[in-house]
């Protein structure tokens, strides 16, 4: 299927990600294997699958870090992601958000926001520059929005593991993404901060869309609107959280015993 025929058909409405018989082979190993998948806009969407069933290639390719051997990529109707940098791709609005947090210890929260915001990345010269009124409260809402506004003024290495997390996707947010990839969020976290990471993506679906990866299957649990199974490179099922935990192909390869 060419571009122009994506772009023009009906498949894209409504569609904020749509991929298309995506092939990813690594010496002769197929990664992905003609994988189909289709993100609405405003969507919360989890994927879940076992180790090596191409959740992170699917991830890679949609960021522009890995190219595929075939198939096609299309995010807003018109981004062509098979033909554009990484840069462009986040500069397009496509976040990713990696397992483990990078945030700059030994700078405070309000300014880990304020960094990521900036279209200088310069640390020096970004900190040197003076914030508009309009940046101000973004970043306050921000802040709100994930939950640290009582910690803005405290380094970020002093906070918990779950707080780096939740700094990391306020990074991410302060780029405007219109797609939020979220890789394994819960990992290493409390009870209270996976519940409250939970509350987080629930809140930010909507108004942007939000694909979580994830083993936890409480988590999922929570959170899960629309579920897809991924299984050695290609999609298994998809549905609602009751539809997949029962399938029966699911259960043989990932869940083991009905859930």
């Amino acid at each position: 299927m060419s571009p122009e025929g994506v772009e023009g058909s009906d498949l894209l409405h409504g569609a904020i990600l749509y991929l298309d018989g995506i092939t990813v082979s690594f010496d002769g190993f197929r990664a992905l294997d003609g994988l189909s998948l289709t993100i609405d806009r405003g969507e919360l969407r989890c994927i879940i699958g076992a180790n090596g069933a191409g959740k992170s290639t699917m991830m890679d390719v949609v960021t522009g870090k890995t190219r595929p051997d075939a198939g096609v990529a299309f995010f807003d109707r018109h981004h062509d992601l098979l033909a554009m940098s990484e840069a462009d791709i986040a500069m397009a609005g496509i976040g990713r958000k990696f397992q483990k947090p990078t945030v700059f210890t030994n700078l405070t929260v309000r300014t880990n926001l304020e960094l990521a915001m900036r279209d200088d990345r310069s640390v020096w010269r970004s900190l040197r520059a003076r914030l508009d009124g309009e940046q101000r409260d973004r970043i306050e809402e921000t802040l709100e929005s994930i939950g640290l506004h009582l910690l803005a003024d405290a380094d970020a290495g002093t906070l918990s593991h779950g707080q780096k997390q939740w700094l990391e996707i306020g990074m991410l947010l302060m780029q405007d993404p219109k797609l939020l990839l979220v890789d394994e969020p819960v990992a290493g976290m409390t009870h209270q901060e996976t519940e409250r990471t939970a509350e987080l993506l629930v809140s930010l679906a909507g108004g942007r869309s939000v694909v979580v990866v994830e083993h936890d299957m409480e988590f999922v649990r929570s959170i899960a609107r629309r579920v897809t199974v991924l299984h050695e490179g290609r999609l298994l099922a998809e549905g609602d959280m009751e539809s997949v935990q029962n399938d029966p192909r699911v259960v043989e390869v990932y869940l083991g015993t009905p859930c």
